[in-house]
């Protein structure tokens, strides 16, 4: 393969990472946020507490975060094939994992909330704050520094994920890796995907830890 050739394929798949990747961990913490939040409002020590609506979401959450995601995309094949005419590919991938990642987002949002100091949402409820009041500026105001960290290292999961989605289909570099490295025994084109991964995963998780500690008034 001539360098040409090879750099037009690997742009082509750092582009189809980068999509799956952003999309999927987008559309994840637009489900996963308010799931996440829901768990803390709902739960014993919340400012709402329902047990019942607690354990259930929480055992769903818990049930799909167990499933290894690629036995996770094989089983959900069949149905994103019917909503978007294939199983596989970019974004066949890019369905699989919103599923994968959303309970994951839901937990890490648990946790950056779990960090909000009790007495903060306390004197808000004595201040009158109503529930809703309290969520946005109390639960999730306090806690966007965490909960930016939580978004990079979802973000660095979910890339992961999308590399793994290669081995069935899954288009991106992960693709690229299996198809040449592995199928067409050309490992130098498998460790120059590993680096271009690496180097994407570092940019990303800089990226974040600035955002957050910009935003962090405690470093600040």
């Amino acid at each position: 393969m001539d360098t040409g050739t090879l750099i037009k394929m690997l742009w082509e798949g750092l582009l189809q990472t980068m999509y799956m990747t952003l999309a999927g961990t987008f559309v994840a913490y637009i489900i996963g946020l308010p799931i996440g939040v829901s768990l803390i409002v709902t739960s014993s020590n919340g400012i709402k507490p329902i047990p019942i609506y607690n354990k259930i979401v929480g055992f769903i959450v818990n049930v799909v975060r167990s499933v290894p995601f690629l036995i996770l995309m094989i089983a959900l094949m069949p149905y994103i094939r019917k909503v978007i005419g294939t199983g596989i590919g970019t974004g066949a991938t890019t369905a699989a994992l919103i599923v994968a990642a959303a309970p994951f987002v839901a937990r890490m949002v648990e946790q950056s909330l779990l960090e909000v100091d009790p007495g903060v949402v306390e004197a808000a409820q004595a201040m009158g704050a109503s529930n809703m009041q309290i969520i946005r500026k109390v639960l999730i105001a306090e806690s966007v520094p965490s909960l930016l960290n939580g978004g990079a290292v979802a973000t660095i999961t979910i890339l992961g994920y999308s590399a793994m989605a290669g081995a069935i289909g899954g288009g991106g570099l992960g693709s690229i890796a299996i198809r040449y490295g592995l199928h067409r025994f050309q490992p130098a084109i498998m460790w120059i995907t590993v680096v271009v991964l690496v180097i994407l995963v570092q940019l990303m998780q800089e990226i974040g830890i600035k955002i957050a500690t910009k935003l962090d008034n405690r470093i600040n």
